[in-house]
Formats: C-alpha cells, structure tokens, sequence
C-alpha cells in the first residue's frame, strides 16, 4: 500500500539530487566565467586609467593625498612607539601621573586621590612653610591632616639659615624671610589646634635649603621639588605608586624621608611646651631648648 510517506520519500530524492547539480551546475558556471569576467573588468579599468592618466591635476592631487597620508601615518606610528616607551620607563619607575600647576582638573584629581589616600592614615610630609598646604582651608592636605591616624610633618626652622636662603632666593618682593616666619607660624598654630583635640600629629624643624616638597599617604607619593627663584606652586606635581617593581622610585623617597626624620640633629617641636627636644641616636630624649622663648608665637 502506498502511502502519503512514500510519495513523500520519492519526492525528496529527485529533488535532494537536482538541488545538488544545481549548485554544481551553478559553480561551475560562475568558475568558467571567471576568465571572461576579469577581461571585461580588466579592460574597462584600461578605458578609465587611460582617460585619469591623462588628467595631470588628478594625478599630482592623488599623489599629494597619498603623501599626505603617508606621512601622518608615519608620524602616527612613530609618536605611539615613543609614547609606549615613554609610558615603559613610567612604570618602571613607579610614575602614575604629572599634574601641570595650570591644570585645574589635574590638580583637582590630584586633591581627590590624597583625600581618599589620607582618610583615617598615616601621613609623612615635608614642605617649606606648610601655609599653602595644610594649614590653609584651601590646601590639598588640610582636610587629610585633620582626619589622618598620624601626621609626621617637617617644616623649615623659621630662624635657621635654610628658611633665610629659600626665601631670598625667590624674586617676588612679597616673600621676604618675615613673610616666611609668619607663615611657618601659622602652620604651627594649626597643628597645635589638632594636637589640643588629641590628634597625633608630630612637627620636626629642620635648617637646610628644602630640596623636596614630600608627601606620603598609603601608597602614594607626591612630589615637588624647590627650584631657587621659583615658587613650588607653579611647579609640575609628580605622583608615585608602589609596587614591586624593585626600580620603582617610590622606595627611595620614602628611605629619603625616614633618613631625615630619624636624624637626630633634627629636633622636634613639642606642641604643648613650645620647646624643641633633642634625641639621641637610640630615639631617647636628650635635651629640650625653648623655641627662641616664644617670638615666633608672638608673630602669628
């Protein structure tokens, strides 16, 4: 008995085989042409580069186009190799970014990163007066240092020969040495705020020429450096990371930092006393002397 199935099944068959030489049929068509049909297109494109190469203006802009091009792509390829080497050397010393002094969104970014590294931190710092840095409402690190765990600061000493030098060697006629003193006196009197509040916040007072303004938060440096006759503010701000790459730059500013702090030629500014002490090499108290009986408090 025939079914609607075999009907079906017999269909199929014939048809699964014509569509099989069809596409054969179809293949081999399209290969036999292949011949013809690059002749065509072959001589049309002579018909067309004949009557273009006869066109001296088209010819000299395509070649100018394609010079054009060319160069830029060099230059393209040459500035990107630079810049990834550049950007190598960057890494390997552990340099995440350089904000310019003019760059208000850089330097913003810069703020948001030493708050979000400061908050409820350790923070080391080494500055000149730390007016402008701290001690001012304005100050990248005013807010850190107001909520830091503990604050290890280094300021010039307001009577040594280093705050003298600094602030003779910069042009403008508003810094003057008394200008520096006041300066350094404000910065004083803030810390003393914190300290009365309980913060732990400690001030050294050094005598040389300042070589760096330093801060360490985390794992994160920033650094300026003092160039005579200029001001630090218009300087580039560096930002270093930590990490494992043993020729980051990160380690040596921080070894830097350590090396003065524990130098006990260095002495320290008792905030409650007014008094400087002096230790030993051990860290154990030596001496105490009053911090030229209160002149610089009577200046603030």
């Amino acid at each position: 008995m025939i079914t609607k199935r075999h009907i079906k099944d017999f269909i199929k068959g014939p048809a699964h085989i014509l569509n099989h030489v069809l596409l054969i049929a179809v293949s081999a068509g399209f290969a036999l042409s292949l011949p013809y049909t690059a002749e065509y297109l072959a001589k049309k494109f002579l018909v067309y580069w004949t009557q273009i190469g006869s066109e001296k203006i088209f010819l000299v802009s395509v070649e100018l186009t394609l010079a054009v091009f060319l160069i830029l792509f060099f230059n393209y390829a040459g500035r990107s190799l630079r810049d990834r080497r550049f950007a190598r050397m960057a890494k390997e010393a552990g340099l995440i970014s350089v904000s310019s002094a003019k760059g208000f969104f850089a330097r913003r970014r810069t703020r948001k990163l030493k708050e979000s590294q400061g908050i409820e931190r350790d923070i080391m710092v080494i500055g000149s007066t730390g007016c402008r840095t701290f001690a001012d409402a304005a100050g990248d690190l005013h807010a850190v240092i107001r909520n830091c765990r503990e604050a290890r600061i280094m300021l010039l000493n307001p009577f040594g020969d280093g705050a003298t030098i600094r602030a003779r060697s910069i042009l403008d006629p508003d810094i003057t040495v008394e200008h520096f003193r006041d300066q350094i006196a404000r910065s004083i009197a803030f810390l003393k705020e914190l300290k009365a509040v309980q913060r732990n916040v400690r001030l050294k007072l050094y005598n040389e020429v300042p070589l760096f303004k330093l801060a360490i938060s985390g794992e994160f440096i920033w650094l300026k450096h003092y160039h005579a006759g200029l001001d630090v503010q218009r300087l580039p701000e560096f930002v270093f990371r930590h990490g494992q790459n043993p020729g980051s730059l990160y380690t040596p500013f921080y070894q830097y930092f350590l090396k003065l702090w524990n130098n006990p030629g260095i002495p320290e500014y008792d905030l409650e006393t007014d008094e400087l002490v002096y230790r030993d090499g051990a860290g154990n108290e030596a001496r105490r002397e009053p911090f030229y009986h209160g002149e610089l408090a009577g200046m603030a």
